[in-house]
């Protein structure tokens, strides 16, 4: 029988023993590098793209040509497949990008030919145009019905900075009024109006502006708060009151919240000899389910 011992001695000549940089050099690293070992050595190539690109948008199928997604070299998608970033595939191979795919068909018809989307499509479009950072299609975009006539009338309602303020006051006080009395609805008392000066039976009814030139005490006699929710007003400008009770009612209803509307007469509020107030008074009424 041969007995082995468990660990030979070390000799104490030093030709004989073995430096402590002879054992590292030969003690080799793995053949395979750790995945965060070959992040570091090997950087991504840049990804190579095939000319007819297949793609997969939030599971909807489409076919383009890599040139027609580089058409804009300022667009997003002339970004990703520049072979500058990483694109991931799904399981047939097809290029995945995690965004509602609805009305990337409408992007790229504008990409390949200059087609713009119908009516009715152009506000969901221009969504996904500035998603995508499509310059262009964006600047047709606006120059066409409904984005055209939305520019307007936001100049127009640039002229009351409270507009939006004054619409999130109406939504709570119908919320907290409905929720109070347990009710399906809720009214609330809305004034609108447009010229400052109040309107009485001895001024000229005339005139486009009722404006009159008075000294500035005379003026704090007529300031007054009418005994209502909220008040919208008063504007120069073209558009009266039906024009922003429109844009209320609108604004609203794009939120998904029905309203009814209509007038219940006038402040009758009296501020000085034969002046009253005689501002619209209109009453809103807010269903909620």
């Amino acid at each position: 029988m041969v007995v082995v011992t468990g660990q030979n001695k070390v000799s104490g000549n030093p030709d004989d023993a073995m430096s402590s940089s002879d054992a590292e050099d030969d003690f080799q690293e793995p053949a395979t590098p750790t995945a965060t070992q070959a992040g570091q050595a090997l950087p991504l190539l840049p990804q190579q793209f095939p000319e007819v690109v297949p793609l997969n948008v939030g599971g909807m199928y489409f076919t383009t040509r890599l040139s027609t997604l580089r058409r804009y070299e300022d667009t997003m998608l002339a970004a990703m497949f520049s072979g500058r970033h990483y694109i991931p595939t799904d399981a047939e191979g097809r290029y995945f990008i995690d965004r509602d795919g609805t009305y990337f068909g409408d992007i790229l018809n504008f990409l390949r030919s200059g087609d713009l989307p119908l009516f009715f499509r152009v506000r969901s479009v221009y969504k996904e145009a500035q998603y995508y950072s499509i310059g262009p299609l964006l600047d047709n975009l606006e120059d066409i019905q409904p984005l055209k006539g939305e520019k307007v009338r936001q100049a127009f309602l640039g002229l009351m900075p409270y507009y939006k303020d004054h619409l999130e006051r109406i939504v709570e006080i119908a919320k907290l009024r409905a929720m109070q009395r347990k009710a399906r609805f809720a009214k609330l008392k809305v004034c609108v109006f447009k010229e400052e000066m109040p309107i009485t039976p001895y001024e000229c009814p005339h005139f486009n502006s009722l404006r009159f030139e008075r000294s500035e005490s005379e003026t704090k006699l007529f300031e007054h708060h009418c005994e209502v929710d909220v008040s919208f007003g008063p504007w120069e400008a073209v558009a009266d009151v039906y024009d922003l009770l429109h844009c209320i009612v609108t604004d609203l209803s794009d939120r998904g919240i029905a309203v009814d509307h209509q007038c219940i007469g006038v402040c009758d509020k009296h501020l000085i000899n034969h002046y009253y107030c005689k501002r619209p008074i209109y009453e809103f009424k807010i269903t909620w389910w």
